[in-house]
């Protein structure tokens, strides 16, 4: 048996077997021509999980005859670093070049990204880190400044088909029968992995089959994810030698999708709403929706946003959307999920289908900007409270009559900006 997990045994060994990466590897793409120059450059490589951050830092090291080290910002402590330290030194004199990886470098705080600094700008060690995090934020300036940011993209589904039928064909299964439960053991027969209708040949009883739709399904609910693909596709045949859908979701069980309610993924998302409903695309909504709710999305955040949303796009153009929003999110803080779901879907519907006017929002943050410039401007005397004799005598208030609608044929505004327009 086997106890190395099919997704390590699968791993790429050579950019050329690297699958569903093509901007940044092929003719003229960065990691490509990192390789054709031959000399190491320090890397970020940021994308979800899955996506083979850890199996390209491996390539270029070994492209480079460079020493491998690798470390997780997990476990790992000043001693770690210190000894990688004194490994490059080593290396140093022997004229090999060491490069280190440092998985999830996200988790290291500053001081500990701090210690390499030294190192790296010295050119003693060659820093390639993955994180799944956005590194504008999580990784040190002078670090980032000296480093190439590589952005590694989420498989699709074809990427992550292909990788599967790859596993398939190294582990003997059989891809692509038809009606597999439906046959008898006579008429099962093997067919090349991947390709079209089965034969006619008599199965042998330690062959393993997987249908085409099983294979798809493994892909659907990998969110892009490789590793995770070939994890479901080695427990489902463990499970079964004729691997269907049904054993596909036995293995995998319900998945949600990639989604870090403190990280991009999660600002990607409502943003993505939040544009959707401003250019009223109603099927985007409600599918960005749906994967805010499947992912266990607090729903009176959601309702929060939409609320904002009613005042800053609609505005003057549909008065009623605001208290439908209030409504919305007092129904969600009320009813709970999941039947808050259709709550959120018919107010989201209905922003989205309203018309939309910015003009209250441009306005109020003309008029931020404009009282931040003039802050020390005196209130016209006239428009003044005059709460005692003293201050009437001054003219405080003076000519203002306490009537619905009463106006003055005067300027409201301090002196220095009367002629100011806010709202257009």
């Amino acid at each position: 048996m086997n106890r190395v997990p099919l997704a390590e045994r699968m791993r790429p060994t050579k950019l050329s077997e690297v699958v569903g990466q093509d901007e940044i590897i092929g003719k003229g793409k960065i990691l490509t021509e990192i390789v054709k120059k031959g000399e190491p450059v320090n890397l970020i490589f940021w994308g979800p999980p899955g996506t083979g951050k850890t199996t390209l830092a491996r390539i270029l090291a070994h492209e480079f005859k460079a020493d491998f080290v690798e470390i997780s910002a997990v476990t790992a402590g000043k001693k770690n670093v210190e000894e990688v330290v004194e490994r490059a030194k080593l290396n140093w004199n022997l004229k090999t070049r060491t490069v280190l990886f440092v998985d999830e470098i996200h988790r290291f705080n500053k001081a500990q990204q701090d210690a390499f600094l030294p190192h790296v700008e010295s050119g003693l060690i060659t820093l390639i880190g993955a994180t799944t995090e956005n590194p504008s934020f999580e990784v040190i300036s002078p670090l980032l400044s000296r480093s190439r940011v590589v952005v590694v993209q989420p498989l699709s589904k074809a990427a992550i088909i292909k990788v599967l039928k790859r596993a398939c064909k190294e582990e003997g299964v059989v891809v692509g029968f038809e009606g597999i439960r439906s046959l008898t053991r006579r008429e099962r027969a093997p067919a090349a992995c991947g390709d079209g209708p089965a034969g006619r040949a008599p199965r042998a009883d330690n062959d393993s089959f997987i249908s085409k739709e099983a294979l798809e399904l493994i892909a659907e609910l990998s969110g892009g994810d490789a590793r995770s693909a070939l994890g479901d596709l080695e427990l489902a045949l463990s499970l079964s030698k004729n691997v269907d859908e049904k054993v596909v979701e036995e293995a995998a069980g319900r998945k949600m999708p990639g989604y870090d309610k403190k990280g991009d993924n999660h600002y990607d998302t409502i943003s993505a709403f939040i544009k959707s409903m401003r250019g009223s695309d109603v099927d985007a909504v409600l599918y960005y929706l749906a994967r805010m709710v499947e992912a266990g999305e607090d729903p009176k955040f959601i309702a929060r946003r939409m609320v904002i949303f009613a005042s800053e796009d609609i505005g003057l153009a549909g008065n009623g959307a605001l208290s439908l929003a209030t409504a919305c999110f007092q129904a969600v803080e009320r009813v709970g999920m999941p039947e808050s779901g259709l709550i959120l879907a018919h107010c989201a519907v209905a922003l989205a289908k309203s018309k939309k006017s910015r003009a209250t929002t441009d306005a109020w943050f003309a008029a931020l900007d404009l009282a931040r410039k003039t802050r020390g401007e005196p209130v016209p005397t006239w428009l003044r409270n005059a709460p005692t004799k003293l201050m009437k005598d001054l003219g405080y208030g003076k000519g203002q009559k306490w009537e619905a609608g009463f106006h003055l044929d005067k300027n409201y505004l301090p002196d220095s900006i009367k002629d100011q327009k806010l709202f257009n």
